[in-house]
């Protein structure tokens, strides 16, 4: 038996890969195929356009997949949603799907759109909400590139925003967020309910989310002396207990934290400074809690 998987072809590809990989798993794709190599025999990957994987996954075509809360939402896909996992193309941040129209443009409200014409590839994500706020306007599906088209073409566009540069620089300003979207983990209602495959779906949550953790925390390594221990041990938070070990200078012991880049990098210095040497800041794989 194997598990049928949907991965996300395109900008979240290479994030999604690098995840895997992290939670130790290999995948190769040429340049050419759409049918990756993974080094498990029981999984068989497909890789597929994001906005094409809810639908598939809904009808049993595959059994899971990857894709954006933005797209399960655009085609109303009935799908069991194992888990959150928080990246996308360039950060961990959340993409937003946002109307935005020119910046001389008179219009600040989905009200203002009434009688105007909109392009996107969120076409009845865009019908849903221009009808739950009563607003009569034309919607046309864009093959991407939406930015170009605003003002010549159309008097306002709705794509998806990571960091809001593309719109910037095509000089577009946000009016309304329709949808904060983060990637999730889907099964279809079938995968599901069979045994081995929820097993299956379930080892993965298991791995993808402990690839997650670590990729937002480090490992840190020290030596301090024991009469010292309570002085220095307490400038780390509050919340983060330390492994504690005997060196074999009775005067020493050694302590490791798992905390996160940021903490490390502002305990540090304060760390050398009460007397901990020895420190050792590494990479994790996984953090399974």
């Amino acid at each position: 038996m194997k598990l049928k998987l949907g991965l996300p072809k395109g900008s979240l590809q290479e994030a999604t890969f690098s995840l895997f990989e992290r939670a130790g798993y290999s995948i190769k794709v040429s340049s050419r195929s759409y049918q990756p190599m993974i080094d498990d025999d029981e999984i068989e990957p497909v890789l597929l356009r994001p906005q094409e994987i809810p639908g598939y996954v809904e009808r049993g075509v595959i059994d899971a997949g990857l894709t954006g809360l933005d797209w399960i939402a655009d085609c109303g896909a009935i799908v069991h949603e194992i888990c959150e996992l928080r990246y996308s193309k360039l950060t961990s941040n959340p993409i937003r799907v946002v109307l935005a129209v020119h910046n001389d443009s008179p219009m600040h409200s989905v009200r203002d759109l009434d009688g105007k014409r909109l392009a996107t590839e969120y076409v009845r994500l865009t019908e849903r909400y221009l009808r739950e706020n009563g607003v009569h306007a034309e919607v046309e599906f864009s093959w991407g590139a939406c930015e170009v088209k605003v003002p010549e073409l159309v008097d306002a566009i709705v794509v998806n925003t990571e960091t809001g540069s593309s719109l910037r620089a095509h000089n577009l300003r946000i009016v309304e967020t329709l949808l904060t979207s983060t990637t999730r983990f889907i099964a279809g209602e079938a995968a599901w309910a069979d045994g081995w495959k929820r097993q299956k779906l379930e080892s993965l949550q298991i791995l993808l989310e402990g690839a997650m953790n670590a990729s937002r925390l480090v490992g840190l390594k020290m030596n301090l002396p024991q009469a010292r221990q309570n002085e220095i041990l307490g400038i780390l938070p509050a919340l983060k207990t330390p492994t504690l070990s005997p060196l074999a200078d009775p005067e020493w012991i050694a302590a490791e934290v798992i905390l996160s880049e940021k903490e490390v990098r502002d305990l540090v210095p304060a760390l050398k400074k009460a007397g901990a040497t020895g420190l050792v800041e590494y990479p994790l794989n996984k953090v399974i809690y």
